[in-house]
């Protein structure tokens, strides 16, 4: 029963780490709603609604990907939101 709950949380986290951006709120509780390439297209998808765009810890870019740039200072209103980890 362990490996089995296990090996199902694994392919969860798999399945959730591929979008940069989740949705949630009350019909997205959690993170079950990891399905956003871009912090517009999420923001998009939660207007008007009580949602609101996160960047997705479980997020990992493709070995061909372009990381996104460092923020410099303080993030802005309009600025994207950092994706993956915070910084040690």
């Amino acid at each position: 029963m362990a490996g089995l709950l296990a090996a199902v949380s694994a392919s969860a986290q798999t399945g959730i780490s591929q979008y940069p951006f989740c949705i949630q709120g009350v019909d997205n509780p959690g993170w079950s709603g990891c399905a956003f390439n871009t912090l517009q297209a999420c923001q998009a998808a939660a207007s008007g609604t009580e949602a609101e765009c996160l960047a997705n810890p479980w997020y990992q870019a493709g070995a061909n990907a372009v990381s996104p740039p460092t923020p410099v200072g303080p993030i802005g209103a309009n600025d994207p939101l950092p994706v993956g980890p915070p910084p040690n």
